[in-house]
């Protein structure tokens, strides 16, 4: 007799499932296998790797990693290039090229290009596809292809505390003081002061910081609510729950708690008693 083509279909269906587990499964192992930390760096060695740090599988191209310090507890996503010098196997001396401080985040597919010293301040965090460079093309002579030309090179300084987004490009000679934020997409070049906010190509500052009179122009949207300290998983599970009551209209059941406002019932330990 012909087998029943629901059976079959479900078979095939079941396969497919057992096989697609079994390959995200193995490709887990495997990238976690092969990322790259202090405790096993693998074939890199790094000038100096900090604890806590880790470098996730695949990396993109990384050498001169003799010339490369980076952080602790540093995040390196996916596909990250990361160079010092301009080719593979150059004596670039006894001084550090490429420094990356403590808590450094570089999400998927950014580039990091030192011929000349690049300098990432501590807790700077940037997007996917990020692209910073100590060297550019020039083109001086009009006869010459652009890429036969010796290229311009000059250090790049990224203070602390940055936010680069996704897609930022960073020009050679660029210097980005503290806590500054880069919009997606725009091409950084010359000085950013602290606390400035840059967006375009070639970017301008559009917002910045001052002592007396806060951010100019002000921010459009109120500051986020800090989760106090202390605070478990459950407790913001039951936050969220409260709050979709709130949508709802239901705001008689969050007086049960003593509160309209289920945020506040945080710093009183209003979601402590409702997690009982």
């Amino acid at each position: 007799m012909p087998r029943n083509r629901n059976t079959f279909s479900s078979l095939t269906a079941w396969r497919r499932r057992v096989v697609a587990r079994a390959l995200q499964g193995g490709w887990r192992r495997i990238q976690q296998a092969g990322a790259v930390t202090a405790e096993h760096p693998g074939r890199l060695r790094f000038r100096r790797l900090g604890a806590g740090t880790r470098l996730a599988f695949p990396q993109g191209t990384v050498f001169g990693e003799e010339w490369i310090e980076v952080g602790a507890c540093c995040i390196i996503a996916e596909q990250v290039t990361l160079t010092a010098g301009m080719l593979p196997g150059y004596d670039l001396g006894e001084d550090t090229v490429l420094t990356l401080g403590d808590g450094v985040v570089l999400g998927r597919g950014s580039h990091v290009i030192a011929d000349a010293p690049i300098t990432i301040g501590s807790d700077t965090y940037c997007g996917p596809y990020v692209y910073i460079t100590s060297t550019n093309h020039s083109y001086d002579d009009p006869e010459v292809p652009v890429g036969r030309q010796w290229p311009r090179s000059a250090p790049v300084v990224i203070g602390p505390g940055c936010w680069l987004g996704t897609g930022a490009v960073i020009l050679p000679g660029a210097r980005l003081g503290r806590n500054v934020v880069v919009a997606a997409g725009a091409v950084v070049r010359g000085e950013v002061p602290d606390h400035a906010v840059v967006a375009g190509a070639p970017a301008k500052v559009v917002r910045s910081y001052d002592p007396e009179r806060g951010w100019q122009p002000p921010l459009r949207t109120p500051a986020p609510r800090p989760i106090p300290e202390g605070v478990t998983a459950a407790q913001l599970a039951a936050l969220a729950a409260l709050e979709d009551l709130a949508d709802l209209g239901e705001l008689d059941k969050l007086d049960e708690l003593g509160t309209t406002d289920p945020s506040e019932s945080l710093g009183r330990g209003g979601l402590a008693d409702a997690e009982r």
